[in-house]
C-alpha cells in the first residue's frame, strides 16, 4: 500500500487528538495511586464500557476472527462467542460485588478474601503470574499483529514497527494512568470503528467478490453457517459443544474471565456506583459480541474470494517474510484496496484499536507490578510519587519485553490457544470463591500451579511427537485441574473465621455456600437475589446473540429470519432492562 500526504496527515491528526488526553490527566494520574490505577473510582458506567469494548478490539482481533473463518467459516466464532455467557455472569453475578469489594486492583482481592501467609503468596504469585508472564503473551499477540500489518501495508521490518508501536504506546499510557487510558478508548474507538466499516465495505467491491450479493452466492453455504454441522462430531465438539458447555466456566482468557478479573475488573472497580459498574459490564458484553463481529467476518469471507490460498498472499505480497504468512495475514491483506483517504483512516483505525488494548495492558500489568507486588512485598510505605515513577518504568519494562516476545511468535490463533490451554481449569475457582466459604488460597495456587504445568506438558508432548488435538488436551487439562483445587480445597487449612466474617459483612454473597458463616456472624442475609441475576444473564445472553445472528440474517438476504431475531432479541433486551433495574 502506498499512503499518499492525505493518509499520512490522517493518521498524524489521529495520534495528536489521542494525545491530548493524555497530556490533560497527567497531573490528575500523578496525584495518588487510585487516580493513576483506577481513576479515582468516579468513571462513569458509559465510559468504562466503551473503554471495555475498546480494549478488546486491537490489532490482532480481525486477524484471529479471519483466520478463524478461513479455516472453519462463521460457525468457527463459537470459539469465542461462547465467552458471552461468561460475560453475562460477571454482568449479573460480579460486578457488583467486586464494586463492593473497594480493592484498588482483583488482586487485593486475595488478602480480603483469604488469611495468613498463603493470601500474601498467591496475590504475589498472581501479580506475577498475570502481570508478566499473561501480560506480556497479550501484548506479544496484539504486537505481532501490529507487526504483520505494517509488513504487508507498509513494507516495515518488524524491529521497526516495534520501536515505534513502543514508543507510542509509552508516551500515550505512562503519563496520565488510567483516567488518560479511558478517554483515549473512547477516542480511539470511534476510530477504529469506522475503519472496521469502510474495510468491509471496500472489500465487497473487489471484482472476485462482486458486492454483498456476490459474496453470499459465491461463498460455500457452509462456510456461511452459524452453527457447525453436527454430522461433523469433531468439528462440532471443538467448535460448539465443548466451548458452550465447559470452556465458558473453566477457562481464565484475558477480557472473558469466568467472575471477572484483569482488566475488567479494574473498569468495574473504576466506576462511580455498583449499579453504574453493572450497567458498564452490560454495555461492553453488548457491543463486543453483537455489534462489532461482522465488518470483520464479512473481510475475511472476501478475502477467501481474493485468496483462496495462502500462496496467493504470498504472490500478491512478495517481500514477505514467509514466516508472517498465515491465514491471519488475509485481513490486512485485504486493505490494499482502499483509495486514497480511506486507507488513512483504516491505518489511523488499526493503530488506535492496537493503541487502546496495549495502553490498557500495560496499565494493569503495571497496577499488578507495582500495588501488589513491588509496594506490598519489595517497598511498603514509599510515597505515591515514589510508585507512580516507579509504575511508569514498569511501563516501560512491560513493552520492551512484549516486544521480544512478539519476535517468536508466528499467528494469532497460536497465542489465543497458548492462553486458552495455560488458564484451562482456573475459572471455576474464580467464580465459586465469591460464593463458598470453602475455597481457600492454596487451593488457587494449587490450580494456577496445575494448569499451567499441564499446558507445558501436553506442549512439550506435542513437540515430541502425542499430536491430540487441542480440544482434548485443553478437557484433559480443565479436568485434571478442576480436580486437583477441589481436593485441595478440602485438605488445606481453610481460611480463618476472622477473615471469613469480615469478608461477609463487607461484601454480603448471596446463596447457601456461606450460610455456616452467615449463621456465626449473625448479620442478615445478602439483599442480592440470585434466582433473579441467573434470570436477566440467561435473557441478556440470549438477546445478544439474538441481535448477532438477525444483523447476520439481513446480511445474507433472509429478511424473515433476520426479523424475527430482531424482535426476540428486543424481547429479551426490555425483559433483561427491567430486571436489572428491579435490583437494589
Amino acid at each position: 500500500m502506498t499512503l499518499t500526504p492525505l493518509d499520512w496527515t490522517i493518521v498524524a491528526v489521529s495520534l495528536l487528538i489521542c494525545l491530548v488526553p493524555a497530556l490533560m490527566f497527567a497531573r490528575r494520574g500523578a496525584k495518588d495511586t487510585t487516580e493513576f490505577f483506577t481513576s479515582g473510582r468516579s468513571a462513569p458506567w458509559w465510559l468504562i464500557g466503551v473503554s471495555m469494548v475498546a480494549t478488546t478490539f486491537s490489532t490482532d482481533t480481525p486477524n484471529l476472527v479471519t483466520d478463524i473463518v478461513r479455516r472453519h467459516g462463521v460457525a468457527g466464532n463459537w470459539l469465542w462467542w461462547s465467552f458471552l455467557v461468561t460475560g453475562m455472569t460477571t454482568v449479573f453475578f460480579y460486578s457488583r460485588l467486586w464494586r463492593r469489594s473497594g480493592v484498588l486492583t482483583d488482586l487485593e482481592f486475595y488478602e480480603l478474601r483469604y488469611s495468613g501467609r498463603a493470601a500474601g503468596a498467591v496475590r504475589g504469585f498472581r501479580a506475577i503470574y498475570l502481570g508478566l508472564i499473561f501480560n506480556v503473551i497479550t501484548m506479544a499477540s496484539v504486537n505481532l499483529a501490529a507487526v504483520k500489518i505494517a509488513n504487508i501495508l507498509l513494507g516495515w521490518p518488524p524491529l521497526k514497527t516495534l520501536v515505534i508501536c513502543g514508543a507510542l504506546n509509552i508516551l500515550f499510557s505512562a503519563p496520565a494512568g488510567l483516567w488518560g487510558v479511558l478517554v483515549i478508548d473512547l477516542i480511539q474507538f470511534g476510530i477504529a470503528m469506522t475503519g472496521s466499516f469502510a474495510a468491509a465495505y471496500y472489500a465487497v467491491q473487489q471484482p472476485q467478490v462482486g458486492g454483498l450479493a456476490g459474496l453470499i452466492a459465491k461463498t460455500d453455504p457452509a462456510t456461511l453457517a452459524f452453527f457447525p454441522s453436527l454430522s461433523n462430531t469433531e468439528l462440532a465438539l471443538t467448535l460448539l459443544i465443548i466451548p458452550l458447555s465447559v470452556l465458558w466456566w473453566s477457562v481464565w482468557y484475558p477480557g472473558s474471565e469466568p467472575g471477572g478479573g484483569s482488566y475488567i475488573a479494574q473498569r468495574i472497580l473504576a466506576a462511580r456506583t455498583e449499579r453504574g459498574a453493572l450497567a458498564g459490564t452490560l454495555f461492553f458484553n453488548a457491543a463486543h459480541y453483537a455489534l462489532r463481529p461482522w465488518p470483520w467476518i464479512i473481510v475475511a469471507l472476501a478475502s477467501m474470494l481474493v485468496y483462496p490460498q495462502l500462496a496467493d498472499i504470498q504472490q500478491a505480497f512478495p517481500h514477505l517474510d514467509p514466516k508472517l504468512v498465515n491465514h491471519d495475514l488475509a485481513y490486512p491483506a485485504m486493505l490494499r484496496f482502499l483509495p486514497v483517504g480511506v486507507a488513512g483512516l483504516m491505518i489511523a483505525g488499526l493503530a488506535a484499536a492496537y493503541i487502546s488494548t496495549i495502553i490498557t495492558q500495560l496499565n494493569c500489568g503495571t497496577a499488578y507490578l507495582v500495588h501488589d507486588f513491588y509496594r506490598r512485598f519489595v517497598q511498603p510505605g514509599r510515597t505515591e510519587s515514589h510508585y507512580i515513577w516507579i509504575g511508569r518504568g514498569t511501563t516501560i519494562a512491560l513493552m520492551v519485553i512484549s516486544g521480544w516476545i512478539t519476535l517468536h511468535l508466528q499467528s494469532a490463533k497460536l497465542s489465543f490457544d497458548l492462553l486458552l490451554s495455560i488458564g484451562a481449569g482456573t475459572g471455576l475457582i474464580y467464580m465459586l470463591r465469591w460464593f463458598w466459604w470453602r475455597v481457600n488460597a492454596w487451593a488457587e495456587i494449587a490450580a494456577m500451579a496445575a494448569s499451567f504445568v499441564f499446558a507445558v506438558i501436553f506442549h512439550v508432548a506435542g513437540t515430541r511427537g502425542l499430536n491430540w488435538p487441542s480440544h482434548y488436551t485443553l478437557v484433559i487439562s480443565i479436568a485434571l485441574t478442576t480436580a486437583i483445587w477441589v481436593a485441595v480445597a478440602y485438605l488445606a487449612p481453610a481460611t480463618d473465621r476472622a477473615t471469613l466474617h469480615r469478608f461477609y459483612e463487607k461484601i454480603r454473597p448471596a446463596g447457601p455456600g456461606w450460610n455456616a458463616i452467615r449463621a456465626e456472624t449473625n448479620l442478615p442475609a445478602s439483599t442480592d437475589n440470585l434466582p433473579s441475576s441467573l434470570l436477566a444473564a440467561a435473557l441478556g445472553t440470549v438477546a445478544v446473540w439474538s441481535i448477532l445472528f438477525s444483523t447476520g440474517s439481513f446480511i445474507y438476504g433472509h429478511a424473515a429470519q433476520g426479523a424475527a431475531l430482531a424482535v426476540l432479541g428486543v424481547a429479551t433486551s426490555v425483559g433483561c432492562l427491567r430486571l436489572m433495574f428491579a435490583q437494589k
